[in-house]
């Protein structure tokens, strides 16, 4: 590990300064000031605020929740397989563009993972929402879902809930208020401490987005 060549403290290069040492250095000497053209110029200049690209938001914090889901199934000792489009048919997405029909729609429609555990699986559609709240619009906005017997499970701000698709067909909702949590459902037999632990690193995660 390199060494700060004055303070002893770790530094990124051999025979350099750390970066509290740099700075002292740098304030030690003699620094330029910007003439007052310079001020002027810099004033003119409009000032460019990088702009957020929902999609591209959408699809990080989508990945983040499958992610946390993923590892939670794990941990509760199921095997996880993920089975969405691009797992299962790699390449498939860019064949896809302009296709219509309902082949290309189930296959887009694939749910995120196959899980397995005591001789049953289970099909898991991972979503992402802030607002907390799930409803059969949601699902079927591009037709009817293909796969009846899906779980969703929906991660949010402060929780972990799952909903059944034949659940949702039947018109129930999550919503902030509601108690459909992971936790609860039968098919799992899920240990509730171990979820609450995953749910505090969605929280974490999750907080200021």
């Amino acid at each position: 590990m390199a060494e700060c060549i004055r303070c002893g403290e770790y530094t990124k290069f051999d025979g350099g300064l750390c970066y509290s040492c740099y700075k002292n250095e740098v304030k030690s000497t003699d620094v330029t000031i910007k003439s007052k053209e310079e001020e002027e110029t810099s004033k003119r200049k409009p000032k460019i605020e990088a702009k957020e690209n929902p999609w591209i938001s959408g699809v990080i914090k989508g990945r983040i929740a499958e992610t946390i889901v993923e590892e939670l199934f794990r941990s509760l000792g199921f095997q996880v397989f993920s089975y969405g489009m691009e797992n299962s048919i790699p390449g498939i997405k860019d064949l896809l563009k302009g296709v219509r029909g309902d082949v290309s729609k189930n296959i887009r429609q694939m749910p995120d993972f196959v899980v397995f555990k005591d001789n049953q699986a289970h099909f898991i559609e991972v979503k992402y929402r802030s607002s907390g709240e799930l409803a059969i619009k949601d699902i079927d906005k591009y037709g009817d879902y293909p796969f009846e017997n899906a779980l969703f499970v929906l991660v949010t701000k402060k929780h972990i809930k799952c909903i059944s698709y034949k659940e949702l067909k039947e018109g129930k909702e999550i919503s902030q208020t509601c108690h459909s949590y992971l936790g609860n459902r039968k098919e799992f037999d899920t240990d509730k401490n171990l979820i609450i632990e995953y749910c505090k690193y969605a929280v974490k995660f999750f907080e200021n987005v």
